[in-house]
């Protein structure tokens, strides 16, 4: 039975990212003689952008709140079903485009993801682990005149399973040596010594020092000494949303428009779906010009290939021919470039078919015609 891969697309350019994705999994499905099947939800879902225009935000009549929290949910119960159906069916990996952040935490609460990251350069080795799962990026809101009031909750259960999570994460990033520091960066001192107590009685559980700090005191000791080798960084939201990109800059010498990354499911019923994303969003503002930048989008292809439909050494084949192209000055205009999304994914298209000729042909074939997607369609639930 051919693996199967589920697909997820947002508004803005995620009919344009999509078409990347299936375009380069189809050209390497062809490469490495296997077949993919790809199910793709029915439903197209709102990025912020659209749900404001929808909502009427900033139109002369005023905005339609409860149709905004109505579409909102809507989105969020349908992808939460998308996924728990594809865990049902065996499917372990999802490709997502970016949606609308509200309705994407709230799947996230239900689900129990984590959003996972390495960050390697010479000098540095970081593994970032972080807690969608809980806190105050998760919740609900209630509406009153002039007032929003968001109600978020921290759990130990919960805490217990992004630690147990991000340890058995490591170990796998590292599995010759010792963990260099785990640090967890939340705003524990808001918790009443409530998140305190958990962390020590994990710790002493694991027998790992686990160093809890405010994220402020994160940043400082990033700053003045940088990552030991092999650290673990566990963090809420607040904290991880904003410094994901700034880690990938300082560390790992990494823009996150060329960056895809993994979000794991620590719900039983889902446990082992794994979803993947690019870490820039929607960009309504681009959305049908052919400009966004597709390296993201490529390198998650190249991730679910090997990792999930048998395609070993697809990542490093990608990563070649990326540096080819980028070698030639094919490039989208956020990189500096003039070229189009279109022109960029087929030069990497090329320079992956000249790959596979130079290599050795019994472990790579030859990709043949790079144009077109090889995946087949499936309708979604």
């Amino acid at each position: 039975m051919a693996p199967a891969v589920g697909l997820a697309v947002g508004r803005g350019t995620g009919t344009e990212i999509v078409a990347v994705f299936e375009k380069v999994l189809g050209a390497l499905a062809r490469a490495y003689a296997v077949d993919i099947g790809i199910v793709r939800s029915p439903r197209l879902y709102h990025s912020y952008v659209s749900l404001k225009e929808e909502g009427g935000i900033g139109a002369p009549h005023g905005a339609d709140i409860e149709r905004i929290r109505a579409l909102t949910r809507e989105d969020a119960d349908h992808y939460e079903s998308f996924c728990r159906t594809q865990a049902a069916l065996g499917t372990r990996a999802v490709f997502r485009t970016a949606i609308n952040a509200q309705s994407l935490y709230l799947v996230r609460q239900r689900l129990q993801a984590v959003k996972v990251d390495t960050i390697t350069s010479p000098d540095a080795s970081l593994l970032l682990v972080r807690d969608e799962a809980q806190g105050f990026y998760t919740g609900e809101n209630v509406h009153g005149p002039g007032i929003v009031t968001r109600a978020t909750v921290f759990s130990r259960e919960i805490t217990e399973k992004v630690v147990d999570f991000a340890l058995r994460r490591a170990r796998q990033e590292w599995p010759d040596g010792e963990i260099g520091e785990v640090v967890m960066a939340y705003k524990f001192h808001l918790l009443d010594g409530a998140l305190d107590q958990w962390v020590a009685e994990i710790s002493a559980r694991h027998g790992v020092n686990i160093r809890l700090f405010q994220p402020d005191t994160v940043n400082r000791n990033l700053i003045e000494h940088g990552p030991l080798p092999r650290t673990v960084v566990i963090a809420g939201n607040e904290w991880a949303d904003i410094m994901h990109v700034v880690l990938l800059d300082r560390f790992g010498s990494e823009r996150q428009e060329n960056r895809c990354t993994e979000n794991v499911h620590l719900l039983p019923e889902v446990h082992g779906l794994v979803e993947y994303q690019t870490v820039h969003g929607s960009a309504d503002d681009i959305a049908g010009r052919d400009t966004v930048n597709p390296i993201a989008t490529v390198r998650a292809a190249a991730a679910i290939a090997e990792r999930h439909a048998g395609c070993t050494g697809a990542v490093d084949a990608v990563e070649r021919a990326l540096a080819a192209v980028a070698a030639a000055g094919v490039r989208t205009p956020d990189l500096g470039g003039r070229h189009s999304t279109t022109a960029v994914v087929d030069a990497l298209l090329d320079a992956l078919a000249r790959d596979a000729h130079a290599s050795d042909t019994s472990r790579a074939p030859e990709a043949g015609n790079a144009s077109g997607a090889g995946a087949a369609l499936v309708a979604g639930p």
